[in-house]
């Protein structure tokens, strides 16, 4: 095999003169804008091959000596990375958040990487930077509807941000709970603020012993490490039960007053539109009068359920979702943008600055670069991709896409309460639903059946995942159906526009095929022969 030489020109045709067209990289370039649907077809979800076999493929601790050429190394990964990777795109790929998305995100990804624009700052951007302020925008239009005059007033403003770019869910919750705490511990007489002087002494000048923040157990793991980064302790992550899934606003009042009367503050209460697990959505027009009667900040984490705003049908489901003080949205989940995709905004335009940061070098006072008011620094422009999807799909184009992915969420939950040797454990709000084998004869199990149940739920998921063809997740929940003990179920999110109502239907006979395979089965079914024969 021919060895590129490590020369300077060798460097600067990489940088500059692509390889002929026959060579392997324009091969790959081809096919994938030729047939992206063809190219994911050629590996399904799983390979055979163990993860610490394809470990080997990527075992070595030094960098290579020498360069490969570009065609060389293309069809090197092709064969150690593509072929063993996750197919998302395919239409029976049903156990997780991510989906297929639409062909034309293909040509602009060459687009955004060919740019190379960094938001940081508009010298490393120029119009990228007003792009991303008017995304924001609409994502602050989705949520709050204010007036045109509102808009242009502060759309474009150096002395406001309507809200901040992230390269997920995690750093928006996390930047929202940043500017929850600054605003909280703000400068006042004799005291710099606490992003001046530190939380110890922020503590002491308001008298607080502790801060707090208050959510579901259904909450994102994100807020666990938000209470962590902004130095309020896991400890002070107050979490409670929600058997019906859902936040219980007398429930959350009670233990922030609670919290409050030991000495402490509570910062935030964290409302959840559209749980990971489960897709519910919190009562957030209650949750949000709880915040105002503990005088605290509003978040709602929307990052999965935002986009039902999109659907006239739907979007009564986040009723109250407009009083929060600021919302997460993530346009690489429903909204179909390509992963990097998260976004915080703020009701009040104010409230960026209490996070506002300036350089010499790089964000000077005054200038309206992006970078003085996000977690992150540099970014690439993923906002484009948002830009061209919001123009591409239309309000109305979304909501066809949302209102199709719930009601085949209510199909698929009828398929399961039809089946006799399924259970569905929580029906859809949106378009994630959990469910459960359990046998016909077992209308009520017992503590050691829910634990058989278990054991074949979990062989079955292992088993469905290995074979390939198709995919879906499983979790633990507490359910009120059986007084609150944890059960295994399936977990299932229907988002991807190109899975049918008959992949639905293959799905559950594959389990069903796979159960009846199982040891747990088998002595479930013993089980039930020796309580009849007694």
């Amino acid at each position: 095999m021919a060895k590129a030489s490590a020369s300077l020109e060798h460097m600067y045709r990489v940088f500059t003169k692509p390889e002929g067209k026959d060579s392997k990289l324009a091969q790959i370039e081809e096919h994938l804008s030729d047939n992206l649907s063809d190219f994911l077809s050629r590996h399904v979800v799983t390979k055979a091959k163990s993860l610490e076999e394809v470990e080997q493929h990527f075992s070595a601790h030094k960098v290579p000596e020498s360069p490969e050429f570009v065609s060389q190394h293309a069809e090197a990964l092709l064969d150690k990375l593509v072929a063993h990777s996750v197919n998302t795109y395919s239409p029976t790929f049903i156990g997780h958040m991510t989906s297929a998305l639409p062909y034309f995100h293909l040509p602009l990804a060459k687009l955004l990487v060919g740019l190379n624009q960094n938001l940081v700052k508009i010298e490393t951007s120029k119009a990228f930077t007003p792009l991303e302020r008017q995304v924001i925008g609409m994502m602050h239009d989705l949520v709050y509807n204010d007036s045109a005059a509102f808009y242009q007033q502060h759309l474009h403003s150096a002395k406001h941000s309507l809200g901040a770019f992230c390269s997920g869910g995690t750093i928006a919750n996390i930047t929202a709970l940043w500017v929850a705490r600054n605003k909280l511990l703000k400068p006042s007489p004799g005291f710099r603020g606490v992003a001046q002087q530190g939380l110890a002494a922020a503590l002491n000048h308001y008298g607080y012993n502790k801060l707090g923040i208050l959510s579901s157990k259904r909450g994102h793991y994100s807020l666990a490490k938000a209470v962590d980064v902004l130095g309020i302790g896991r400890e002070q992550m107050l979490m409670l039960d929600c058997p019906s899934q859902r936040l219980s606003p007398e429930k959350a009042l009670a233990l922030g007053q609670a919290f409050e009367q030991q000495g402490n503050k509570l910062m935030a209460l964290v409302g959840i539109a559209g749980t990971t697990e489960t897709g519910h959505v919190d009562p957030l027009d209650e949750l949000a009068d709880v915040a105002k009667e503990l005088n605290c900040h509003f978040h709602v984490d929307a990052a999965w359920g935002g986009a039902t705003l999109f659907s006239q049908q739907h979007k009564h489901k986040l009723k109250g979702i407009e009083k929060a003080d600021s919302v997460t949205l993530d346009a690489h989940k429903q909204m179909y943008v390509p992963m990097g995709a998260g976004i915080v905004v703020f009701k009040n335009p104010e409230d960026s600055n209490a996070v506002r940061h300036h350089a010499q070098y790089i964000l000077r006072a005054g200038s309206k670069d992006l970078g003085a008011t996000t977690l992150e620094g540099s970014r690439n422009g993923m906002a484009m991709m948002v830009y061209a999807s919001f123009h591409i799909f239309g309000r109305q184009g979304y909501e066809l896409l949302i209102d199709q992915s719930i009601d085949k969420a209510k199909r698929f939950a009828t398929l399961i309460e039809s089946h006799q040797d399924f259970e569905l454990v929580t029906p859809p709000t949106l378009s994630i639903l959990t469910y459960r084998i359990k046998p016909r004869h077992l209308s009520h199990p017992d503590i050691r059946e829910n634990e058989l149940l278990d054991e074949l739920v979990v062989s079955v998921q292992k088993q469905q995942r290995e074979a390939g063809k198709s995919f879906v997740s499983r979790t633990r929940l507490s359910v009120e159906k059986y007084q609150q003990q944890p059960i295994t179920v399936f977990r299932v999110v229907l988002a991807n526009p190109l899975t049918t109502e008959q992949d639905l239907i293959n799905i559950l006979n594959e389990q069903h095929d796979l159960a009846k395979q199982t040891a747990s089965w088998k002595v479930l079914h013993q089980l039930s022969e020796n309580e009849s024969a007694e």
